[in-house]
This record gives C-alpha cells, structure tokens and sequence, in this order.
C-alpha cells in the first residue's frame, strides 16, 4: 500500500506543471511526517535524490514542500536524518538559507534543525556544511517565523557538545541572541533562552561568555513572563550558567538572580519549577556564603513547599537535593533548614515504599547532611523515635555532640523523655552508635541512667519484694 502511494507520487515531482510538482510533495511531505514507517517508505522509494536534486532548481514554492518533505523524514530518528544527509541535502539546504523568500530560508532552517538535534555527528555534518554563520545571519532577519526556526536550530546545534556550541558563538550569536530576551514574541524568546542555555551549559568559558552579553539582569524579567516555558528556559539558562563556579552564582545573587528565581517557584508549579530548584542547589553547594544568600532569600520555606506539594517523584528529588545542599554548611544552615519542618518529610519520604529509588536516595543523603551538622535539638528529637538504624546514628551522635555543653538541652532531654529512648535503644557492643550512648550517658549522674533504663521500676519492685522492714 505504501509503495504503491509512494509510486504512484514519485513521478509526479516530475511533472511539467509546477502546481502538480509542489502538491506531490506536500502529500510526501504530510505522509513523512505522520510516522516513522511512512517516513522509511519515502526513502525506500528512492524520492530523496529527486527531492535534493528540484531543490536547487525549482521556485519558492516547490522548495518550501521539498525542505518540509526533507523536516518530515529527518525528525524521525538518526537513521532517518543520515539518510538525507547521504544523499547530499545538507548542501543544498543550506543554499537554500541565501535564498531571497524568507519561508524558503525558514523551511531549510527547520530541516537542518531537525536534523542536527539527533546527535553530535549529525550535529556537525549541519556545521561542515557551513549552516552556522547563515543560521545567525537568519536570526537577523525582521520575520519572527525565521527568527524563531534559526534560534531553535542553533540551540540543536549547541546542545551536543563544547565544541559544538563553540561553532556557535566563534560567529558571534550570543550578542544576537542576547539582543533578543526582551523580544515580545514568547515562542521566539523559549528558543533564545534555549540556545543560550545550551551553549551556556558546557563550560565556564562558554558561560562567561554568555554573562558577558550583558543578560543579566534583563533575563530575570523572562522569570516573570505570563508564558510557562519562557519562565521554564529563563530558569535553565539561569541554572545553567550558575552551577560551574561560585563567582558566577555570586554574580547571579548580586543581579537579585536568587530571589527572582525563588519568586518564579512561587508563581508555578511541576516541571516549569525544577530548573529553579536545582538553580538553587547549585548555588547553594558551592560556599557557605552562596548557602545563605539562599537562605536569607527565603528559598528554604519555598523549597519545603515544592518538597510536601508536588506530586512528582523527581521534582521532590530535586527539592530533597537542594535542601540537603543548602542545610549541609554549618549548624547555622542546617537549623534554617530543620525550622522549616523539612526533616520528618525527608524521613517519610525516604521510608515510603511508594517513593521512587531516586527520591529515597536523596531524601536520606540530605537528611544525613542536614543531621551532621544540626545542633538544633527540637527538629532532632523526633528522630529519636521515628528514624531508622542507619539514620539513628547520626542523630544520637548529634545529640552527644551537643549535650555535653549545654545544660539547659540536659535538662530538657530528660523532661521530654529523650534520656529514657536512648536507654532502650540497642546497640551493638563496641559500635559507633555505642559509643555515642556512653557519651550521653557519661552527661548524666548514674542513678538518673539508671532510673531511665528498660527494668529498672521491676528491679525496684524486687528490692521492695526482699526488703526486710526494720521494726523495733
């Protein structure tokens, strides 16, 4: 059936009137895209020589279906995109973005485009074939349309590696790309952040070049677009260029980045908010100073919120991930964190069957990093009771930390029944655990131990038993 349609269409690109050529390639075009085995059945049937070979030739029109027949087959996989790449259509489509109709250049954008997003060789098949510096001339161009396909070309080019983006920018996009992010056109500003994010994410010298663009701080109004993705891309870009070093997260902090970023999670919810979280874990992990800049931005109370409401297993993960790295720093850090209520979520997340392997695996890293370093006893007392074994430790050994040198903490620890669940916790001789018991216990007179051991009211009640009243 499909050969038959596909013979049946072939000749027809040949035919002497043009309107009969562009609408035999429109229904090539419209079968392509439709699915994979369509899209196989065209180059099976031998069309793309002919396609290739009228697109050099033919008018504006028939080159706009030919370019969508080439964008149809291409997206489908890399082995579909090789194909048109063999049989020599790289060259011409870039032709085709010199020509004078701007939908002719937009529709070889597109195909190039969609070919280069497959993989680092396709990638740069695009780039041998010397579509960059002519993609950056068509982002130049006064129509949004072309401006749009060669913004979001370029980012397919960038993604796959340094040296790819390197392509992009030794031809001067970011400057262009930059002078784009206030643009009104939302669709033109998702693939502007895109492209910029996808340079931006390789190195330090690539990110150093795209802040000195001067983005910052007009990208921070994107983080208040009404458009979702051109808050999501804002985010990602912002991200992006935040986690390689600290000093390009203090200049982020500086240009009011943190808490912007901190607004944009406020104002949306799910996928659009996880480049902002993690935005805030990089910065976080990078110094004490970075931790807290965070902290004073109210990023914890906000991450907390991500962390209990979103339903979805990997924004959770992420939030668990950025708490842990924001809290990990000094007591200080880990009690702005503990205030908050974070801890038991993080607990039950990690003890839920229901939580994702990933969720449970950082939920107890970042418990462990906010435990080790939380003197705050309140947020660990519960703990006492709740946690694990292998969480246990840490808070025992938190507490032998800090009650030695604090007496009122003694006191309390006793009142509130602390004292009495370390005596009923077992531990195995000679073991870490062990050793933190003694120290709690060496803070406390014997008899007071004792009183709050497993057994001790029946021991009392023997003494009671065997005791032989003095009488006169």
């Amino acid at each position: 059936m499909l050969f038959g349609v596909m013979s049946l269409l072939r000749p027809l690109l040949l035919d002497v009137v043009p309107t009969i050529q562009q609408t035999a390639a429109l229904a090539l075009g419209r079968l392509a895209n439709y699915n994979n085995d369509l899209a196989e059945a065209v180059v099976k049937g031998d069309i793309l020589p002919q396609l290739v070979y009228s697109l050099a030739e033919q008018n504006r029109f028939y080159k706009k279906a030919a370019a969508f027949v080439l964008r149809a087959v291409g997206k489908h996989s890399p082995q579909l995109a090789q194909a048109i790449v063999d049989c020599g259509a790289l060259d011409t489509l870039v032709i085709c973005l010199e020509d004078f109709d701007p939908g002719v250049k937009e529709a070889a954008a597109w195909a190039l485009g969609y070919i280069a997003r497959h993989n680092a060789e396709l990638s740069q098949a695009v780039v041998d074939a010397g579509a960059v510096p002519l993609l950056v001339l068509c982002i130049q161009e006064p129509e949004i349309a072309l401006k749009r396909v060669a913004a979001s070309a370029l980012s397919d080019i960038s993604k796959h590696s340094p040296e790819l983006a390197q392509t992009v920018v030794d031809v001067g996009a970011i400057a262009h790309l930059a002078q784009m992010i206030l643009n009104p056109d939302s669709k033109l500003k998702h693939q502007v952040l895109s492209a910029l994010s996808q340079i931006a994410k390789h190195s330090v010298d690539l990110a150093e070049m795209v802040v000195e663009a001067e983005i910052f701080p007009v990208v921070l109004t994107c983080l208040k677009d009404k458009d979702e993705y051109v808050k999501k891309n804002a985010s990602t870009l912002i991200r992006e260029i935040a986690k390689h070093t600290p000093e390009l997260s203090q200049l982020i902090v500086n240009a009011g980045g943190v808490a912007a970023v901190i607004d944009c999670i406020g104002s949306c919810k799910g996928n659009i908010r996880l480049p902002g979280i993690m935005m805030l874990g990089y910065v976080a992990a990078h110094s004490e100073n970075l931790a807290m800049a965070v902290i004073i931005s109210k990023g914890v109370p906000q991450l907390s919120v991500c962390l209990s409401e979103e339903p979805e297993d990997h924004i959770k993960a992420a939030a668990a991930w950025a708490l842990g790295q924001i809290g990990r720093h000094t007591p200080e850090h880990a009690r702005a964190v503990a205030v908050t209520n974070t801890l038991p979520v993080l607990l039950s997340l990690y003890m839920s069957t229901e939580s994702s392997e990933d969720l449970q695996v950082k939920s107890k890293k970042a418990i462990k990093n906010i435990l080790q370093k939380c003197t705050y006893l309140p947020a660990l007392e519960p703990f006492l009771y709740d946690a694990p074994p292998n969480i246990l430790k840490h808070v025992v050994g938190q507490f032998s930390k800090v009650l030695p040198h604090d007496s009122k903490a003694r006191r309390l620890f006793v009142t509130s029944g602390g004292l009495k669940k370390i005596q009923e916790i077992k531990a195995e001789p000679e073991s870490l655990l062990q050793e933190y018991i003694n120290s709690i216990n060496n803070c406390y007179p014997e008899e007071i131990v004792r009183y709050y051991s497993p057994g001790y009211s029946d021991t009392l009640l023997q003494r009671v038993d065997s005791y032989q009243p003095i009488t006169n």
